[in-house]
């Protein structure tokens, strides 16, 4: 019963108190919050003491004395006595010994502190604890780091209302955690992240300092533990601006250390993306989903890379719109449609084929080049990156978000599982996760995410989806997600099946929350947590951002093949090593 307060009140004799949750009364001069965890001791006859910690999960207060509403007027004119009375529900979250009987009424209870919270908030068991903030008394509160590593559990769920719930900064401030707190040694060291930018241009500027970090920020990050600076190893990639033959990367607020991502077209067929082109949730219910495949494997067998493009039966394409032409033309033809299709495809099957790979010549075309050098880097491979690697796909329309997305990820994964390890983690974050994993339907990258989630952590890819309906995300992924987080919601989302683990009064103060409010729920802790997490030390938009740490002058282009970048970035004279 050490590192206690004095006693802040008495467990009650007129509710009924349980092992796992009881009433107590305030001490009159004192208060409890939502929030704020406490402890009481029951003596047994013949046996050691058991200590009860939990946590405050509802308060009220009334007046005793009075029978009709009206008689608050008098009570407050001191015309009929009465007594104001707090009493505040408790719910355990740790029994010590784990003997599970109830408090008895008339227990004094304490405000725990000190090692006494961190027994109840089970700290004390936690070898590895990373930090996610700090609770409503202000103490840090830590993340048990055995269920997001893989080692007992992985995967983290984000959900809440867009520009409100904070979603996307919780991740990176999770993430900045894991890779600065040292909680995980050497695999904090060596892990990578691999985030996806869907919205604007805020996570452009991790590795810039933010010139609105005030003191008590600092002095918040320096509470937990955590010094308060940019991420120090970023390495930005964004798409080729559309219509421009030199593959600049798509940017407008940074214009220094940011590389254009594509894929060949000898890539895209060597590699079968086709099923990714179509990459709607609804697709696999489609009869040319045949077609698809039959396609795929064709360009795969036939396909010849041929200075930068590839040549087919003979024919050199140099495009994706002259690829997407030539396969169209030998599907609608009689003599060469079942080599490329199969004898068993309709033409309707095939023309509702051709009106998709039609429509995805415009999404695409800057994606899939033929006309940028092989040899110039341009693949997204965290391996070969810097510690955090964004892909900025806000620039991009849905159907290419969704193939950069889906390839992305599958070659990711691939490659983990070719090494056979699960050291070092990756960490995935994406955003509108419902999106690209959504309840009903199926899809290539749905395929890979539930991947991902039911194998990820074997091999070491653990991910931070973030989305603002759980209940519209593939039930598995959420299972699967050891950690859940829930920032802001909407009253009717409160309300779903998928939120049962937040308490009654947890999910009606939800829908109050404020940015950097989050509940968070780990197996460890019986009871969701609320934490506070600090301002971003890092720029989240151009406007806030400090100078740049020098090795972002230079992009991975520009230091592994200076010749290949001429013309590549207007005003890059500079660059030009002659």
């Amino acid at each position: 019963m050490s590192d206690e307060t004095s006693p802040v009140g008495r467990v009650l004799g007129t509710a009924d108190a349980t092992p796992l949750q009881f009433w107590t009364a305030v001490t009159p001069g004192s208060y409890l919050q939502l929030d704020d965890v406490v402890v009481t001791r029951r003596d047994l006859p013949d046996r050691e003491p058991v200590t009860i910690a939990g946590v405050v999960t509802q308060v009220r207060a009334r007046h005793e004395g009075a029978q009709f509403d009206s008689d608050v007027f008098a009570i407050a004119e001191g015309t009929l006595p009465a007594m104001v009375q707090e009493a505040a529900e408790i719910t355990t979250t740790r029994v010590d010994p784990e003997l599970y009987v109830p408090p008895a009424p008339g227990a004094v209870v304490h405000r725990a502190t000190g090692d006494a919270r961190d027994a109840a908030l089970h700290f004390d068991r936690m070898e590895r604890r990373v930090p996610m903030g700090t609770g409503r008394d202000g103490v840090p509160v830590f993340l048990n780091a055995d269920f997001l590593d893989g080692t007992r559990g992985a995967h983290v769920s984000i959900s809440g209302i867009s520009g409100v719930a904070t979603k996307t900064s919780f991740a990176t401030f999770l993430l900045y955690s894991v890779f600065r707190s040292g909680q995980l040694g050497a695999d904090g060291t060596n892990a990578r992240a691999l985030i996806f930018n869907v919205k604007g241009e805020d996570l452009l500027f991790l590795d810039h300092p933010n010139t609105k970090l005030d003191e008590p920020t600092r002095a918040a990050y320096a509470h937990l533990g955590l010094p308060a600076a940019p991420f120090p190893d970023v390495r930005v990639y964004a798409p080729p601006r559309a219509g421009d033959s030199s593959g600049a990367p798509d940017v407008a607020s940074r214009l220094t250390g940011v590389d254009a991502f594509y894929w060949t077209l000898a890539e895209f067929c060597e590699k079968k993306l086709l099923p990714y082109v179509f990459a709607d949730a609804d697709d696999e219910r489609q009869q040319y989903t045949m077609v698809v495949h039959s396609v795929t494997a064709h360009l795969a067998r036939f396909a010849v890379p041929a200075e930068g493009g590839i040549s087919i039966d003979g024919r050199r394409i140099s495009s994706y719109q002259d690829l997407v032409d030539h396969v169209v033309e030998q599907l609608t033809d009689d003599e060469t449609r079942s080599t490329w299709a199969g004898s068993a495809v309709n033409m309707g099957t095939v023309n509702a084929f051709a009106r998709r790979l039609i429509g995805s010549k415009r999404d695409l075309s800057r994606l899939i080049r033929g006309d940028l050098a092989q040899r110039r880097p341009h693949q997204i491979k965290t391996a070969d990156s810097a510690q955090v690697t964004v892909v900025d796909l806000h620039n991009l329309p849905d159907r290419a978000q969704r193939f950069v997305v889906g390839v992305t990820l599958k070659t990711e994964f691939e490659e983990k599982e070719k090494a056979g390890t699960g050291r070092p983690l990756l960490f995935v974050v994406l955003d509108e996760l419902n999106k690209y994993a959504p309840r009903e339907g199926s899809s290539p990258i749905k395929e890979v995410l539930l991947d991902i989630a039911e194998r990820g952590r074997s091999l070491g890819v653990i991910l931070i989806g973030a989305q603002q309906t759980a209940s519209e995300v593939e039930r598995r992924i959420v299972t699967n997600s050891a950690i859940r987080v829930v920032g802001r919601l909407d009253p009717a989302e409160a309300s779903r099946p998928e939120y049962g683990f937040l308490p009654p009064a947890m999910r009606q103060r939800a829908l109050l929350a404020r940015p950097g409010t989050m509940f968070v729920n780990q197996p460890d802790i019986p009871v969701p947590l609320c934490v506070e997490f600090p301002f971003p030390a890092w720029a989240t938009r151009k406007s806030e951002s400090g100078p740049p740490p020098a090795e972002t002058l230079r992009s991975i282009v520009q230091g592994a093949d200076p010749f290949a970048v001429i013309g590549g970035r207007p005003g890059a004279d500079d660059d030009i090593p002659f």
